[in-house]
């Protein structure tokens, strides 16, 4: 075989790896947004980096919110804004684990919270801390342990709590199980059975629902419950992990990812925005920063840039921002409360729903998907706006002697609360992205057309 012969057929057979390749490949690579909407994003992560204090987001009751705090750390890390503020605060958490997935800090010893535990294993790999160090704690290991076991029957791969007799029972739902998935999708191995449990809350329409149990126990599965309500929220997270769970390899997950995006289109408002489910069913920008990341993630992007731009329209600027203008850059939950904020300024008592819905919506606005966080970096932003407050990335995690209970209405694992401690009812929902990395593409793309051009070249010399 001569040398042209050999070196084609060795091209070839790359070329047909490559395709087969991209032919199982999950889903689309996620497109970058428009630089506006990039921009409105960096925007609003410096708003949220201003509210910081001592590397902490404090909560509705002051005091520090782990939660929050961990969805700030968030949003700094996929916007590439204010790195001191995420790395004090990134310690700040790492020395108060405990605060956040027990009830140590309410003298209720015994509790572990699984899905707290689940989002801070999530945390710690989208920050690139190690997940079997942070703070002390071997996060990947606690949370395996809390993986309900192969003889748990319907329970087997869930998400559970360590409860006690004082703790109350487990409540962990559809966010706690899609952290579990992200979590230990960026730390290690994959369980199947954790990602199996995962679809089980999946309806055949394509959503997902919140809650696994009804009042009778756990249902074995979405469609096995009677009138079981579907949820965006719960869907955008769910299709999220799955896409992270179909990168590592777990069966089902990536058709299970495709029917929760073609779910969430068929929920999107003619305005491009989203609503989630009961006290959150009107649009608000909560459940649309979560589906439209969600939808970025999945490939679906006209769909994601029309919930970007719904996202946009609720952002405080120099033109809408009125007696709020101070706080340009900030995002309202709903228009109401953007109209309430020009009129009146961001009062004491609505501060903390901005900064939830801040946080959770720019990640919508900048399309970076939960699994890609950390991996990828931030999109094009221009101009970029000086970040508006930082803290000192030098600051040390100082325990709380008397911890204030911050507990929120949000399904997503926020500052866990002990049993009787009351929710604030404006608190919407918590934080919580992948797609195919494009650097693999960009590699198979100079492949062919690194052969091309050299079998050409060697054709021509043949032909002299």
């Amino acid at each position: 075989m001569t040398l042209y012969r050999r070196l084609a057929t060795g091209l070839g057979a790359a070329a047909a790896t490559t395709l087969a390749v991209i032919a199982v490949a999950p889903l689309s690579v996620v497109a970058a947004p428009a630089p506006n909407q990039a921009t409105a994003a960096r925007e609003a992560a410096s708003w949220l980096a201003g509210e910081f204090t001592d590397g902490t987001l404090p909560g509705p009751f002051g005091g520090p919110d782990w939660g929050l705090t961990i969805d700030g750390i968030l949003t700094l890390s996929a916007t590439g804004v204010d790195t001191p503020t995420r790395q004090a605060a990134t310690a700040q958490v790492a020395g108060h684990v405990r605060s956040y997935n027990s009830y140590d800090d309410w003298g209720i010893e015994g509790f572990t919270d699984g899905g707290a535990t689940a989002k801070l294993l999530y945390a710690a790999s989208a920050v690139n801390a190690d997940p079997t160090d942070f703070g002390g704690f071997d996060l990947r290991a606690e949370t395996l342990s809390l993986i309900a076991a192969a003889d748990a029957g319907l329970q087997r791969g869930r998400i559970t709590s360590r409860t006690t007799a004082d703790s109350g029972p487990d409540a962990s739902n559809t966010f706690d199980q899609s952290f579990a998935v992200l979590g230990l999708a960026r730390s290690g191995d994959l369980p199947q059975d954790t990602v199996d449990f995962l679809i089980r809350q999946q309806c055949a329409a394509g959503g997902f629902r919140l809650y696994p149990d009804t009042a009778d126990g756990l249902s074995p599965s979405c469609d096995e419950q009677p009138g079981a309500v579907l949820d965006v929220d719960s869907t955008a997270m769910a299709v999220q992990a799955l896409l992270a769970a179909a990168e590592d390899g777990a069966t089902g997950a990536g058709d299970a990812a495709r029917k929760g995006a073609d779910w969430l289109v068929t929920q999107q408002h003619t305005d491009g925005s989203f609503g989630g489910s009961g006290p959150t069913t009107g649009a608000n920008s909560n459940s649309t920063g979560l589906a439209g990341q969600a939808l970025a993630a999945a490939g679906r992007d006209d769909e994601a840039a029309r919930a970007a731009e719904a996202l946009a329209a609720l952002q405080l600027i120099a033109d809408n921002g009125g007696a709020a203008t101070a706080d340009a850059g900030a995002i309202a939950y709903n228009t109401d409360g953007l109209t309430a904020a020009a009129a009146a300024g961001i009062t004491d008592t609505h501060r903390d729903q901005w900064r939830r819905a801040t946080a959770q919506a720019l990640l919508g606005l900048a399309q970076i998907p939960l699994g890609r966080i950390g991996l990828d970096p931030p999109p094009t932003m221009s101009p970029q706006p000086t970040p508006t407050g930082t803290a000192s990335p030098t600051a040390s995690p100082t325990v709380t002697a008397s911890p204030t209970p911050t507990g929120t209405a949000s399904p997503t694992p926020g500052v866990t609360s002990p049993p009787g401690t009351p929710a604030p009812t404006a608190a919407a929902p918590g934080l919580p992205t992948t797609g195919a990395a494009i650097t693999a593409y960009l590699l198979i793309a100079l492949l062919l057309v690194g052969g091309g051009a050299t079998l050409l070249v060697l054709g021509r010399r043949r032909a002299e």
